[in-house]
């Protein structure tokens, strides 16, 4: 059995594919100013079983293309949004993304939650940029440093699976020289980790197991994921993904948020040290 089938079988059933949580994705969503916004066009990119997507058709006046490689992700997408009434408001499509074929300024809002890796945060913003009209929102959950210096075992780890690992005040230089100003930045809490995702997944392992018979294949798979959950349990004050939420150079008044949330951090250049306190599909 391919990798994809097991990463689909063993993720399909979970509420989330990733580190996150609604309360997260509402927070994205103040920042971001769309909730003033009327006949919103917005693509969620990356989207899975829908975590983000229902949250974003239930919160926004917009339609929502909803992109993923894996077509049972959006089989179970399109079932969760008709069983929340809000299937009306969002069109699957099946897409990698270096192949996607929407026309330039389409989108009055880019989402992306922890699926920009599969590009790289620099190529995955310089590639769906053009995407949007001028003035749109970009909104992307990303795998970030909190901190400068890393127990050596966590650094050789996260260095090794996803080279562009960085910090807060990196990431956001890169999306200001492609032509972005951020409006908003935050990281995730270790609830996001352990409560939506680790938890849920360690729960579904023995399940996973037995409908793969508890092949060499589906052992190593779940091998993988409690190393991988064992890591973040000792060292989860040095790494999350940030949340961030910026706008293409355009009409800066039409799109800044009035207000921000409580805690919420509206970043500059010195925000190299977030405080507190990972699809398609997750981040392995």
């Amino acid at each position: 059995m391919s990798d994809f089938k097991l990463i689909v079988d063993l993720h399909k059933p979970n509420a989330r594919l990733g580190p996150g949580s609604e309360e997260h994705t509402l927070r994205a969503l103040e920042l971001s100013g769309l909730r003033e916004k009327k006949n919103l066009e917005i693509a969620d990119l990356g989207c899975g079983t829908g975590s983000a997507t229902l949250v974003l058709a239930d919160s926004l006046d917009a339609q929502i293309a909803a992109v993923d490689l894996f077509p049972e992700f959006l089989e179970e997408l399109s079932r969760r949004a008709q069983e929340a009434r809000v299937l009306d408001r969002i069109t699957t499509v099946q897409a990698s993304f270096d192949d996607l074929s929407f026309e330039p300024e389409s989108f009055d809002a880019i989402w992306s939650e922890g699926a920009i890796y599969n590009l790289g945060f620099e190529a995955g913003i310089r590639a769906w940029s053009p995407l949007l009209k001028s003035g749109g929102v970009l909104a992307v959950s990303e795998l970030t440093w909190l901190t400068h210096e890393r127990p050596a075992e966590l650094d050789s780890h996260w260095n090794a699976h996803y080279p562009e690992v960085d910090t807060a005040a990196a990431k956001i230089a890169i999306l200001e020289r492609h032509g972005f100003t951020p409006i908003g930045y935050f990281p995730l809490p270790e609830s996001c980790w352990m409560d939506d995702f680790y938890d849920r997944l360690r729960e579904r392992f023995p399940a996973f197991l037995e409908e793969h018979g508890h092949s060499d294949d589906a052992r190593a798979m779940v091998d993988s994921e409690e190393a991988e959950i064992r890591l973040y349990e000792r060292y989860r004050e040095y790494v999350s993904y940030g949340f961030y939420i910026a706008r293409s150079r355009g009409d800066c008044r039409a799109w800044y948020p009035p207000t921000h949330p409580s805690g919420a951090v509206a970043p500059d250049s010195n925000a190299s040290r977030p405080g507190g306190g990972i699809t398609e599909g997750t981040l392995h």
